[in-house]
Order: C-alpha cells, then structure tokens, then sequence
C-alpha cells in the first residue's frame, strides 16, 4: 500500500470515528421540527392604526422584535416567518404550554410609567353561592355587588371626562378591576437598557429595570416630584402595579413588583429586554400540533429507510459482489455521516428532511456504480487492476461532481426561498450530497486500495464483463 492510500485510510478511520462520537448515543441529540416534535403554530396579524401604519419597514421591525423574543425565551429552531402583506408566521417546536408562548410573543409590551392623578375603589369578589345559607340572602349579595360595580363604572365614567381637559392624559385599570386616571407618561420604555427576573425581600419575583442615562434623569426628576403619590406602572394599557413613591430614586433602577408568578416575571423580563412591537398585532391562528402525529411519520421514515437500505444493500452485493462490499461500507459511512451533520449543525429534522435522508440513500451509491463500469472498461481495454482502479476514480470523478455540485445548488436554492419543512428538506438533502461525495471519493477507494494491499489479488476483486 502506497504512502498517500495510508493517508486516506488514516483520514477515513478519523472522521468514521469522530461521526461515531458524535452520533452515539443518539437520543435527544436530533433537534426535531414542529412535523415531528409537535408544539404551537401563531399566525399574527398586524392591525393598522392612526399612530402605526403597516409598512415594510414596521413589518421587518415586527419580526425582529419576535425573532428576539422567541430566543430569549429559548425555543429551539423556531420558524418566524413574514406570509403576505401584514401576517407573520411563527412555529414554536417543543412548546409545550403554548399559552405562556402566545403571551410572549402577542403582547405588545409597550411600558409606561405614568403618575396617578385620582382612583377608583377595586371591584369586590362576586358573592358565591355556597357561602350563603339561603337564595335570598344570596341574590341581596348579587344586588349589593352588582350596586358597586354600577358605582366603579360611573367613577369610570367622571374620570374619562376628567381624562379630556388634561393632555396626554388617560384612563386605565389593573387586574382588580380598579380604573386610574393616569397623567402624562414620566419615563417610556425606550429608555430601559435592561430588565431581568428578580425576588424581592419576601421571596416573590419581580422585575428588575434599568435604564439609559436619559432615562435615569427623567425617573430621578418623576420620583422627586411625586414623593408621597403613587407612580403606575403600564404595560399594554394595563396598570401592573402603582406604588406610592416613598423617597427621590436615582441611579437609575426600577422595579416592577405584581401578582406574578416566577415563569411570568420571567417572560415580562423578555418582552421588555426585546422592546415593545412596533405594531399591534392580533392573534388570527393559535393552533397547537401534538407529537403523536411525529411518532408516526419517526416510525414510517425509519421503515422506508430501512427497507431502502436493505434493497440497496442486496443490489450491490448481488450485481457487484466483492466491490459491493466497499459500495455497502460507503453508504452506511454516508448515512452515519448524515445524521453526524445534522447534529453538528444543530439542524432540525423534518418530515421532508426523513424524505431527504431516503434520498440520499438511494443516491449514495450512483457514485459507486460510476466507478465501477469505468473499471470495468478500463479492464476490458487491458489495464492491471490496479491501473484500472486509479482510472476508473480519475475519470468518474468529474461526472460525480458536476452532478452533486448541481443538485447541492437546486438545495441552496430551496434553502434560500423555502421556509418550515422545505428548508429541513434542504439542509438534510445538501448534508447527503456533501457525504456521499466524501463516500464515493475518500471511503470506497481506501477500502478497494486496503483489499488490493491486503489480498495481494487486485484481480480478483474487479468485476469482468
């Protein structure tokens, strides 16, 4: 055996076991996509309006602000894509409380902090029916309750009016159903730099900000001249909280203390840290696909492969014989391969991308079958094995790659213009045709040149007419 066929056995051997480490085992090593793994699919629409119109550029804005939330919150290969004029697409895979996901990504998050000019009392718990020991006393309870929320309502009603002799004024509620007439926003939340989760002196989470220079001073100058009255802070037209300002707050810091849970404190963080949507968006489709359908289509995708494997397998070592041997050594190196490149590229598999993998099956061996009939004709022309086998590498190697080189540019294509499964289809395709290449080119001819060196009886492993 030649110097040079050692080194191509010695490079084959280090990339079989380097594919082998990374492989093995495999489980939870495949990113799978929303075909397969089940999760939440959200078709968002944008809503137009006086202070924001739909325009390319709010649209752009719109899914980069998602694309960031969506990564923040850590959800694997997710899909945001852009459908139409104003409808943007985005595959959750793995999501498996897609709820928490569509509060995520629906919500606006446009924060305010805006001083409290008057308030209303708190809507009260509506009387429940076992805790009374009669109908009657019950329905005076219903009167008494809805009596009070007539009385919110008109309070409601005075503040709105209020709310129209003073500019930049508005009216909001809380979660208790309490409505504040609310002034001028003090400090937005274009000035925030940062927030994150946080727990304060009893153990509950909060959100921790901090803001820009520029908003440090607007918030400084806010707590100074509202010691002693409450400051709301709004999300979405929403009062989260409204804290009686105790003392002046520099240095810039807040916090937004509320009912919240860790996991929603969390997601509040995010939102804030990935800025507000340039546009309102409306939630048009929220549609969740379970995993039971992706066991199913595993399950088909691994028959099809293996029965198309086993065919392969048969034909080679049938029509080939001994040079099948090295055929079928190639392709399974291929298919070991392929699944190497998909976890090393963290690549997602789809239901398209199994179909990629049949592919690549059946065209791993096109290579071979190249080889060998230019073997073929290189021994019918007198040629010793040897010389036979150096030719018929030399002159299949320009046919096997204009042909991969071709097909690898129709999947960069698909790629580039594709999205979701067509995508998965592409990447698994482009990964078949780059170790199928290396297959036919580095793994056959170190094992046909290992047989030759072995055996000492070249002749005996090329086929005859």
């Amino acid at each position: 055996m030649l110097r040079r066929d050692r080194w191509r056995l010695g490079l084959v051997a280090i990339v079989v076991v380097a594919a082998l480490v990374t492989v093995f085992p495999i489980s939870g090593k495949i990113n799978l996509g929303l075909d397969l793994k089940g999760g939440a699919h959200i078709v968002l629409q944008a809503k137009e309006s006086e202070d924001s119109k739909v325009t390319e550029d709010s649209i752009e804005r719109l899914l980069a602000v998602l694309r960031n939330r969506v990564d923040q919150y850590g959800v694997a290969e997710p899909v945001i894509q852009r459908e139409g004029r104003d409808r943007v697409i985005v595959d959750l895979p793995g999501i498996q409380d897609p709820d928490a996901a569509l509060e995520l990504i629906g919500k606006t998050a446009e924060l305010e902090f805006r001083s409290v000019i008057e308030a209303t009392a708190a809507v009260p718990p509506g009387p429940q029916r076992p805790n009374y020991d009669s109908d009657e006393e019950f329905q005076r309870a219903e009167t008494r309750w809805n009596e009070a929320r007539s009385q919110i309502e008109a309070a409601r009603e005075a503040l709105a009016k209020r709310s129209e002799e003073i500019t930049g004024s508005r009216v909001s509620r809380d979660d208790e159903g309490r409505y504040y007439l609310l002034g001028p926003v003090l400090v937005s939340g274009k000035d925030l730099v940062d927030a994150k989760t946080r727990y304060d002196n009893l153990g509950r989470p909060v959100v921790g900000l901090t803001f820009s220079s520029e908003g440090a001073k607007l918030f400084d100058r806010a707590t100074a001249d509202n010691v002693g009255r409450q400051i709301a802070i709004v999300l979405d037209g929403v009062v989260i909280s409204a804290p009686v300002v105790q003392e002046r707050i520099t240095g810039g810091n807040a916090q937004i203390s509320g009912r919240f849970s860790a996991a929603e404190a969390s997601r509040l963080s995010i939102m804030l840290r990935a800025g507000a949507l340039p546009i309102a968006v409306e939630v048009i489709e929220n549609r969740s696909v379970g995993p039971s359908l992706g066991e199913d289509s595993i399950n088909s995708g691994i028959r099809a492969g293996l029965i198309g494997a086993s065919l392969v397998f048969l034909f080679m070592l049938l029509y080939y014989r001994t040079l099948g041997i090295a055929a079928d050594a190639a392709l399974a190196v291929a298919i070991l391969l392929v699944f190497a490149g998909l976890i090393s590229l963290k690549a997602t598999l789809t239901l398209p991308g199994i179909a990629g993998i049949v592919l690549t099956i059946g065209m791993a061996v096109d290579g071979n079958v190249l080889i060998y009939e230019r073997m073929r004709e290189e021994t019918r022309a007198g040629k010793t094995p040897l010389a036979a086998i150096d030719a018929g590498f030399k002159k299949a190697l320009t046919t096997i790659l204009d042909a991969n080189i071709t097909t690898l540019i129709a999947a960069a294509v698909l790629f580039y213009f594709g999205s979701g499964p067509v995508r998965g289809f592409a990447v698994t395709l482009s990964i078949g045709i780059v170790a199928s290449v290396f297959c036919n080119v580095l793994v056959t001819r170190a094992l046909l040149q290992y047989f030759i060196g072995g055996r000492g009886a070249a002749g005996s492993l090329l086929p005859r007419s």
